[in-house]
């Protein structure tokens, strides 16, 4: 949970947002833990007793919609698109992950898809494609502040 919202409060500051995550209160979140299932799935549907609580406030085309969780990052596109991306900047001499960490090392997880990094770290289900994804981001950072690090 921590990693989520830390996430999006990144992501909503870096776009100019404020950002609140109502249902993260622990007082209503011990409140809800105790309403009966059947309420909570009311009619059903998952946040059933949500929806029906909120059908006086929100239009129905957001009350009714399907819902739509957190985006996964186990899909096929994102593992490609990372790798692409990871590729392009280990494919380039000069970029400035290349001469912080183990370059062969990078290089293998490539080549396995991402299979070769087996710890997940912030309780993530899937380690490669985030460790591209990380990969990624540290070279941005890099190369957008351009640190002079001591090794």
């Amino acid at each position: 949970m921590q990693t989520l919202l830390d996430r999006s409060d990144r992501m909503a500051m870096y776009n100019g947002f404020e950002l609140r995550v109502p249902f993260c209160d622990y007082r209503l979140a011990q409140y809800v833990w105790n309403i009966p299932w059947e309420w909570k799935a009311l009619k059903g549907r998952e946040k059933g007793l949500l929806r029906y609580i909120c059908k006086d406030f929100l239009p129905s085309e957001i009350v009714d919609r399907k819902k739509s969780p957190y985006p996964k990052t186990h899909n096929p596109t994102y593992l490609a698109k990372v790798k692409g991306m990871l590729s392009k900047i280990m494919e380039d001499k000069n970029a400035p992950i290349n001469n912080l960490l183990n370059r062969e090392y990078i290089l293998q997880i490539l080549e396995t898809d991402g299979k070769a990094f087996t710890r997940p770290w912030f309780g993530q289900l899937m380690v490669g494609p985030q460790l591209m994804a990380y990969l990624i981001q540290v070279n941005q950072w890099l190369e957008k502040y351009d640190p002079k690090i001591e090794i």
